[in-house]
């Protein structure tokens, strides 16, 4: 099949899958998106787009946001676009056989790890959390099952000892959509094949939700340290100060110099720290309910009873 002839729906939701958007735009035609409802968010719960309805409208795409894509007249508008292909990156759905076989080449997936490692909603955050030295991006064939379809192709990247998921996330969107062009043409001339996951080394990265960002300090310091930047920006790691709950956005690791309980406040050369179970979470940067994030040598300035 030619370049240009090929037509292809993209499904995806945040950020993540914007440049995979763009680049699919650049290369083939895109005949429609499908993405998740506009949601409140935020405190003053505005309703949102999603960022790839934001940019397919720019590009004047065709959109559909079902609840749910068994939806019969959602069903009929993804038939109509024809698509040869789909691409998912971040959609948030599960999809069910009909839609798997509706396109001529199937669906394949844009996902943010190195299957079978860190299948789930979470890859990025995961990897983070568990103090992974590599990740990277699987462009894989979709099965009905979760993230257990077939590997087309793989491009590793290393986790930087200060890399949050918003950084990861940002290097992941971009390698995936270069890896993504450069994969489709090979797989519809029948070039790549389709290859078997591994059945060693799975592990599965659940759904996130705000509870858990608390910080359980009877846990390493390094662990708190890695939760604090895999869940920057969303949604935080956190603590309560008596009953006002802290936002920690930035921390980093230093060895106990003497017995602390854990949860214990001190001072750290001028700077809050929280004790742990084997060393002391320094913090860098915080933001208290209400507030907006600041520097913690400025929050000491106006909070004078820190050392518990």
């Amino acid at each position: 099949m030619k370049k240009n002839a090929l037509r292809v729906v993209l499904m995806g939701s945040p950020e993540i899958a914007v440049p995979a958007l763009h680049a699919l735009w650049e290369n083939y035609k895109v005949t429609g998106v499908v993405t998740q409802p506009d949601r409140p968010a935020g405190r003053g719960k505005k309703i949102i787009s999603s960022a790839v309805k934001l940019a397919a409208e720019e590009l004047g795409i065709s959109v559909i946001q079902p609840e749910k894509l068994r939806d019969p007249v959602s069903l009929e508008r993804l038939k109509d676009w024809e698509p040869d292909l789909i691409v998912v990156m971040a959609y948030g759905q599960i999809l069910r056989k009909n839609v798997l076989e509706l396109p001529e080449f199937g669906c394949i997936n844009v996902h943010a790890s190195l299957l079978p490692r860190w299948r789930g909603a979470s890859p990025i955050q995961a990897g983070i959390a568990a103090g992974d030295s590599q990740t990277g991006v699987t462009i894989m064939k979709m099965d009905p099952g979760l993230d257990t379809g077939p590997i087309l192709a793989t491009e590793a990247m290393d986790i930087l000892p200060d890399d949050t998921a918003l950084s990861l996330s940002e290097r992941i969107a971009g390698a995936g959509a270069r890896l993504l062009i450069s994969t489709i043409p090979g797989y519809v001339d029948g070039a790549i094949l389709p290859k078997s996951q591994e059945e060693i080394g799975v592990t599965y990265a659940p759904l996130i939700k705000k509870e858990d960002g608390l910080l359980d300090f009877s846990r390493p310091a390094a662990e708190l340290e890695r939760k604090v930047r895999a869940y920057h920006p969303w949604p935080s790691a956190f603590f309560y100060l008596t009953e006002m709950l802290v936002k920690v956005h930035k921390a980093h690791t230093v060895p106990l110099t003497e017995a602390a309980l854990p949860g214990k406040r001190v001072l750290y050369q001028g700077m809050p720290a929280i004790a742990a179970r084997d060393g002391l979470l320094v913090l860098d940067e915080i933001q208290c309910a209400g507030k907006k994030a600041m520097a913690c040598k400025a929050f000491l300035a106006g909070y004078r009873d820190w050392e518990s």
